[in-house]
């Protein structure tokens, strides 16, 4: 495998202090759903995007994609995305998956197994002997214990259930297949696709002695490198079928979640973002590893000496189409916004999974409630609005509990970020003030760290490049009502048993005066 051209972190490398203006970066997004493209100028300007759909196929708690239809969407959206911009200005491309997504290929990259995807729960049998082996490494690195759907314990499931791969064969996470085609040959991994296959962060290798308890080979597993560093260019095939200038520079990326929070830019010590689509999602910046003993938060390795711990709840804004079906939400909202406070102080807990909360706490058995009798379909609604933003209240106080700084700028995004009202809301019940961004899609953040190429900051990429549409301040009298709110909502978590007393005395402590 070729080396990493560059590390423009390493001490000695002399840093650009903010992008080209003129320049223009590729950010290459594989959701679950598609496959994105975003051009970005030095500037933030989004000069084109393009977009193609990816299928999937469930079986029970199986999840796959075809490797090979990544990189077929991919060239079509790059293709389509290119089409006019002069590719002289194009000045290097970083690449986002799915979190946990793996394949296996032979010593020439092509597939030998379909993708097994962030959920795919087929491995649940593995988790424990993953978990015994790695305890020690876990721990370490923060998280404690691996869930099923992570990338090891499925790598653990295709070497025992599968055929024996053949000399030569790799392991694959879905980027890594994308960028072996860009370049033409296998390039390092990077480290944050590497962490769910239990790549050390902290030293910053594969851990070999648990790999060999697992069967798992070393010759197997790829070559890991810090986001950002440079893995090579553009070959000449990949050129043809990618319309990517020849050349330009590749650039090691990051997972989906971490894109999206490049995106809007919460970079900074103790700045969090916040997406709220199907479920809540939070992701944020620290100068130090943050460990959790319920191992409900991680840490994923930033460019820079940062870290960027996160979580993700089974609760979020996907209770409103379980509640609320064929309804127009648009109609509802105007009417909750509308209500007279006293009318406005019932609470949901907004669960969407059957499988229990896994953040801010874990509880296989928790299940939705409502506290206080809403009179109308509206009060209703609100209650669930109310119950995702003391949610999110409780997601910071868990966090703040655990050492991780979260007094930064908070920047909120996702389909729920659309809802005016709701931003209010949450902005109300947090008691602090939050952003906006105008595009914070995981493209426009693989766009800004490949910026970093030249030894560019990623603070200072992304303060050059993300744009914030505008700021939200919270009303301090609608505070204070809604601490009385979240404070019941606290107590009926804890009297259930699924919030520890520890965590919940601290939420007291910090909702006090």
């Amino acid at each position: 495998m070729e080396a990493p051209l560059s590390d423009p972190h390493h001490p000695g490398h002399a840093p650009a202090t903010a992008p080209d203006p003129d320049g223009v970066w590729l950010g290459l997004d594989l959701g679950t759903q598609s496959a994105r493209c975003a051009a970005v100028d030095g500037t933030g300007g989004v000069l084109a995007t393009a977009a193609r759909p990816l299928a999937g196929r469930r079986d029970g708690n199986r999840h796959e994609q075809d490797p090979e239809e990544w990189w077929q969407a991919l060239a079509a959206a790059c293709r389509e995305a290119l089409t006019g911009l002069d590719p002289r200005r194009i000045r290097g491309l970083a690449i986002d998956g799915t979190s946990g997504t793996i394949l296996l290929a032979d010593a020439h990259g092509t597939p030998l197994t379909p993708g097994l995807m962030y959920d795919d729960g087929r491995a649940a049998d593995r988790a424990t002997a993953v978990n015994t082996a790695g305890a020690a490494v876990w721990q370490e690195l923060g998280y404690r214990s691996m869930q099923p759907s992570w990338a090891l314990p499925k790598l653990v499931a295709l070497l025992a259930d599968g055929p024996e791969p053949p000399p030569g064969a790799r392991l694959l996470h879905q980027v890594d297949l994308i960028t072996w085609r860009l370049a033409g040959h296998q390039v390092a991994g990077d480290a944050s696709h590497a962490l769910k296959t239990g790549y050390h962060l902290v030293e910053e290798r594969w851990p070999d002695e648990v790999m060999r308890q697992l069967g798992v080979p070393l010759g197997l597993l790829p070559e890991v490198v810090r986001p950002g560093t440079v893995l090579g260019t553009v070959c000449a095939p990949a050129a043809a079928a990618t319309g990517i200038p020849e050349g330009t520079p590749l650039v090691a990326g990051m997972t989906d979640g971490c894109a999206a929070q490049i995106g809007a830019g919460a970079l900074a010590p103790g700045a969090w973002n916040s997406v709220l689509g199907t479920t809540l999602v939070l992701k944020g910046t620290s100068p130090h590893l943050v460990r959790d003993p319920a191992g409900v938060v991680y840490c994923h390795r930033g460019p820079d000496d940062t870290w960027l711990p996160g979580g993700a709840s089974s609760s979020g804004a996907g209770v409103l189409t379980r509640h609320f079906p064929g309804e127009d939400l648009d109609a509802l909202t105007t009417r909750a916004a509308a209500l007279d406070p006293d009318a406005a102080d019932a609470v949901a807990y907004p669960l969407v999974s059957t499988g229990g909360e896994r953040f801010p706490f874990r509880a296989p058995d928790a299940e939705p409630f409502l506290l206080g009798r809403p009179a109308t379909r509206a009060e209703e609604f609100h209650a669930h609005l109310l119950g995702v933003a003391c949610l999110e209240r409780l997601c910071f106080d868990y966090l703040d509990h655990l050492g991780a700084p979260v007094d930064g700028p908070l920047t909120l995004t996702g389909g729920g970020a659309r809802n005016a009202y709701w931003c209010q809301l949450r902005a109300d019940v947090l008691g602090r003030p939050v952003r906006l961004p105008e595009q914070a899609e995981g493209a426009v953040g693989m766009a800004v760290l490949a910026a970093t190429a030249d030894g560019t900051r990623l603070a200072d990429a992304a303060a050059a490049m993300v744009r914030i549409d505008r700021e939200i301040r919270p009303d301090p009298l609608r505070t204070a009502r809604h601490l009385t709110v979240y404070l019941r909502f606290v107590d009926e978590l804890t009297r259930r048993g699924w919030l520890g007393r520890t965590v919940a005395d601290h939420a007291r402590r910090r909702a006090a005066p």
